[in-house]
C-alpha cells in the first residue's frame, strides 16, 4: 500500500505513515540501502522488523530522501544529512517518520489491554488519577501517555531518563487530539513539550514537537 497518510503540521514539520500491506520482496525491490544498512536488515530475525525497516526507507522516499541520506549517532538518534531533524517509529503493520527543521519525535503504539497492568511502571500516581472510568478509554488514554513519553524520549536522547520519574504527561482528553508533557530531571533539568496523537485501526500514533 502506498503512503497511508500525511500530516503537514506547520510550514516546517511534516508527518508520514505508512501502512505496511506489501510482501518483504516487493518492498525490498523498491528500495535502495547502503551498505550498512543492507547488513543491519539482514541481521533482523523477525519478518515483522524487516517490513518495518523498509517501509521507513519507502517514507523517506516520499518526503524526498532516501537511505542514502539517513545516518544514526553514536547513541542511535537518526539524523538526516541535510541537518533536518527526523524521529523514525513502527508498529506491526504501520510505521512513520516526522521531519522538521525542529527537534521532534514520533511513536507508533498498538492499543492492549496489557497495559493497564504495566501502568505502574511507566505512569506517576497523578497521571493515573486523570483516567477515564472505562476500561477501553483507559486503554487509548494509557497509549498515549506512553506514547508521548516515548517521543520526549527520542527527543532527549538520553538513556538515563525514566519514564516514571523524569517525564510527565498533564491531564488531557481523547477529544482533545493534543496535550502537554515535561521531562524534569533530578538536577531541576526542564523541558515543556506540546504533543499530538491520533488513532487508525487500533494504534495510536503520537508526535511531539
Amino acid at each position: 500500500m502506498p503512503l497511508a497518510f500525511k500530516i503537514q503540521h506547520d510550514s516546517e514539520t511534516t508527518v508520514y505513515v505508512w501502512e505496511i500491506t506489501e510482501e518483504i520482496d516487493e518492498l525490498q525491490s523498491s528500495v535502495v540501502l547502503r551498505e550498512e544498512s543492507e547488513v543491519r536488515f539482514q541481521n533482523m530475525k523477525s519478518l515483522s522488523h524487516k517490513k518495518g525497516f523498509l517501509s521507513v526507507r519507502m517514507l523517506l522516499l516520499e518526503a524526498g530522501y532516501t537511505d542514502l541520506d539517513l545516518y544514526y549517532d553514536e547513541a542511535g538518534k537518526p539524523h538526516l544529512k541535510d541537518g533536518s531533524f527526523i524521529s523514525i517509529t513502527h508498529s506491526f503493520e504501520f510505521s512513520g517518520i516526522i521531519i522538521s527543521s525542529k527537534n521532534v519525535g514520533i511513536d507508533i503504539e498498538m492499543q492492549r489491554e496489557k497495559i493497564e497492568r504495566i501502568a505502574f511502571k511507566f505512569s506517576k500516581p497523578r497521571e493515573l488519577e486523570y483516567l477515564s472510568e472505562s476500561s477501553l478509554d483507559r486503554v487509548r488514554e494509557l497509549t498515549v501517555i506512553w506514547g508521548a513519553k516515548e517521543a520526549m524520549y527520542k527527543m532527549c536522547n538520553s538513556r538515563s531518563l525514566s519514564f516514571k520519574d523524569d517525564m510527565e504527561v498533564f491531564p488531557f482528553k481523547l477529544t482533545d487530539k493534543s496535550g502537554k508533557s515535561s521531562v524534569i530531571s533530578d538536577c531541576g533539568f526542564q523541558l515543556d513539550f506540546d504533543f499530538w496523537f491520533l488513532e487508525i485501526n487500533g494504534f495510536t500514533i503520537v508526535y511531539a514537537v
